[in-house]
């Protein structure tokens, strides 16, 4: 039989209030006491003591992964798809160790969007000082300049960022069926000017200054003996302190702050932000908009906020089981109307591509997207995405 750490730590705890329940109402005060010192321990963090360091590889090659010629995530040495439970009964340790891999995917699609679509990097807010937090979008050559089409690529939320639909089909399946790629090859191909938007790139996070509480004793002309008190004082609050700390905090994680970056707050900012700094400025008398989950949200957001600019520039929007509602958010009948004419929902469903889905709401068509898979942790879907880049391009919406 084994004893976790945390039974070890709370048994002399259980043994006191036992041996004070027993005793009579003197001792109703210790009770009351150790039953706020109970409600005060999370057991999740005390079961990080039991953990491995939380030091996981900056690259691939470190994960001993590496994605094969059909972009599928596999074991270098076994060729096996990625294990999430790499250690039995540690899920935060595994969850951290998914995460840590998921970053690393995260910069090798944006390296994939600059080398393999040749998709420029660019910085935002545009008049950014140095020191100020800054995002970035990105964008084909001839972005601003084509006379034609122009195709903005909105992602849903969570973890995934430029480029990505979902992190979770980039490890489990492939990179065509996680990625935007196959939309922007294809969109390229067929003579489209392509920006990818960054929707959840909202703020950089920045290590927490360390406060440093100065002694009172350095400067107050009080008696030594009352220095020598509150000093002592001192000490014995620091030693909980840092008691404590070991606990709640036994892998020494960082403790960060968020500082937002300015004008691109949330996903709706940005869309905004984008719209008003690149797509307004585009050459192209026809945009069109392939927006998933929540990416679907922020576009009606714009539409809300920029009605008549979006009326006359975008031809069409692709959603692809978009979160959208019109009536939560307040879109006017006239973008509901505009909507019914230019805008087409692919939602998950076991029917036939593009077979009709019956809508609660009255903004859009909906039709099939065809589901290979359940639905995941993060509320992405597997949709075929691969396959119906060809029903976002050759539909009707989009002539």
């Amino acid at each position: 039989m084994s004893i976790s750490l945390s039974s070890l730590i709370l048994l002399p705890i259980w043994i006191s209030m036992a041996q004070i329940l027993q005793g009579g109402p003197d001792e109703k005060e210790k009770t009351t006491a150790l039953k706020d010192l109970l409600s005060r321990i999370d057991l999740d963090e005390l079961m990080k003591k039991d953990e491995p360091p939380l030091d996981f590889p900056d690259t691939l090659e470190g994960f001993e992964y590496a994605f094969n010629e059909k972009g599928q995530l596999r074991h270098i040495k076994t060729g096996e798809p990625f294990v999430f439970n790499y250690r039995e009964d540690l899920h935060r340790w595994n969850q951290k160790r998914y995460e840590a891999l998921g970053e690393i995917i995260t910069k090798y699609v944006y390296e994939l969007l600059e080398k393999d679509c040749n998709l420029k990097k660019i910085s935002i807010p545009v008049d950014a000082t140095e020191s100020e937090p800054k995002s970035f979008i990105f964008m084909s050559e001839d972005a601003l300049t084509n006379p034609q089409k122009l195709m903005v690529l909105i992602h849903g939320s969570g973890v995934v960022r430029a480029g990505q639909w979902a992190r979770r089909l980039i490890i489990n399946e492939d990179l065509d069926s996680g990625t935007q790629i196959p939309f922007i090859k294809r969109a390229m191909d067929e003579g489209y000017g392509v920006i990818v938007l960054n929707p959840n790139e909202n703020y950089i996070e920045v290590e927490k200054p360390k406060i440093h509480v100065q002694s009172s004793s350095d400067s107050s002309d009080e008696p030594a003996e009352k220095r020598e008190r509150k000093d002592k004082v001192s000490k014995e609050i620091k030693k909980r302190r840092d008691f404590y700390e070991k606990y709640r905090n036994p892998q020494r994680e960082k403790e960060t702050m968020q500082l937002y970056i300015r004008e691109n707050g949330s996903p709706e900012e940005h869309a905004v932000y984008v719209w008003d700094h690149f797509i307004t400025q585009s050459a192209a008398e026809n945009v069109f908009f392939v927006a998933h989950s929540y990416g679907g949200l922020a576009f009606v957001e714009l539409m809300i906020q920029r009605e008549a600019d979006v009326k006359s520039k975008v031809t069409a929007v692709a959603l692809t089981d978009s979160v959208h509602n019109v009536w939560h958010q307040e879109a006017g009948k006239t973008i509901r109307e505009w909507m019914r004419e230019n805008c087409c929902n692919w939602v998950s469903s076991s029917e036939p591509l593009d077979t009709s889905v019956e809508s609660m709401l009255p903004d859009c068509p909906r039709v099939s997207a065809v589901v290979q898979g359940a639905q995941s942790g993060n509320g992405s879907l597997n949709f075929q995405f691969h396959g119906i880049i060809v029903s976002l391009i050759e539909s009707s919406l989009w002539n």
